[in-house]
């Protein structure tokens, strides 16, 4: 995708051929800025504190870290520290454990002086990997834009989406508006309600701000408008991103996404998960196991924002003494989600949904 005509990935490879840059994502929208990971622990550090997030983008980042680490040591006892310690930082998103296994599987086999470069061949593949798979999730996504475009007859298509599944989410195109950037550059009319999403304001600095970046029409509204905008017919559909889909098809993904699904069962509004194959964890049976991050009370009792003169500072916007509870995620039971939108297709949110389109996990 392009910020300011020029195009860009989430994470890319320097010419030095073994450190990455990433876009700090903690800086957006007030400023663009680009920063080098150049370890292990510098990857951690941008994976914890979320200058690189969103599940794809996460494994990505991972991926790259422990090339690093390898790098460094590419013994079997080091690539194990190295996985164990890279896997502790986000505990929600399975995109971070299958990363690390999908690398493990590529080098532990190998002799060591092969590891390194084997390492960085597979950091590159899960990259352009991602790239195609959310480009196929647009595609098959796009299809049920269309069809309420038909038929609405000229009048744009209403979407809302929570968070960011966006391109930032993930190396390029994201998950739930990848199908929103292919059906807006084939020229259906559509708009995108932006849910803000508090505490971390994704949806507000992030979403808004890619969107805008492409040209694709929005407004962004506070979280708790979504449920008024959906009784006065305004949503045609909502579409969010997922950190992890249990094998029953519940999904856990940002704190509000369940709010989000119940409201829009009660006004009849199509509730649709985009997801890669890398977020479906098949050894949980059901998403109440799905651990869920417990983040610092601070991201909620305080907001950065831009003074007038285009300093960016943080500042307090709670009660002084208050204490905070900060879940990152909640889990939306698979009963509220219409169907899944995956690379390989749009499934309904059950066990045989994502079998029909997954039939080689039918066995475990």
């Amino acid at each position: 995708m392009k910020i300011n005509g020029e195009a860009y990935r989430t994470i890319w490879l320097t010419g030095d051929g073994w450190s990455v840059e990433v876009i700090d994502q903690t800086r957006l929208p007030h400023e663009f800025v680009v920063v080098p990971l150049k370890s292990m622990e510098d990857a951690a550090r941008a994976i914890l504190t979320m200058q690189v997030r969103g599940a794809p983008l996460i494994g990505a980042t991972a991926a790259y870290g422990l090339a690093m680490a390898i790098r460094e040591d590419a013994s079997d006892e080091a690539i194990d520290r190295a996985c164990a310690y890279l896997a502790k930082q986000r505990p929600t998103a399975i995109n971070l454990r299958w990363a690390l296994d999908e690398m493990r599987r590529a080098v532990l086999n190998l002799p060591r002086a092969d590891r390194v470069a084997a390492a960085y061949a597979r950091a590159a593949q899960i990259c352009d990997d991602d790239v195609e798979t959310c480009r196929l999730i647009g595609v098959h996504g796009k299809a049920l834009i269309d069809d309420i475009a038909a038929k609405k007859g000229g009048t744009p298509v209403e979407v809302l989406t929570h968070c960011n599944a966006g391109w930032l989410a993930c190396v390029d195109w994201g998950t739930a508006t990848s199908p929103i950037y292919q059906a807006h550059d084939a020229g259906v009319p559509l708009h995108v309600w932006v849910d803000e999403t508090r505490p971390r304001n994704q949806g507000a600095s992030l979403t808004a701000y890619e969107l805008g970046s492409h040209g694709v029409p929005h407004t962004i509204v506070v979280d708790n408008a979504g449920g008024h905008l959906m009784q006065h017919g305004k949503v045609d559909l909502v579409i969010v991103g997922t950190d992890r889909v249990a094998a029953n098809g519940d999904v856990a993904n940002k704190i509000g996404t369940y709010l989000k699904a119940l409201a829009a069962k009660d006004n009849g509004v199509p509730f649709y998960v985009a997801l890669p194959h890398s977020t479906i964890d098949w050894t949980l049976d059901e998403g109440m196991s799905i651990p869920i991050e417990e983040r610092s009370g601070d991201e909620v009792l305080k907001m950065p924002g831009r003074l007038p003169d285009g300093t960016v500072v943080t500042i307090e916007i709670a009660a002084p003494g208050s204490p905070a509870g900060n879940p990152a995620f909640d889990v939306t039971p698979a009963r509220l989600v219409t169907g899944f939108i995956t690379e390989r297709g749009v499934c309904p949110a059950t066990r045989e949904g994502l079998l029909s389109l997954y039939p080689e996990r039918a066995g475990g």
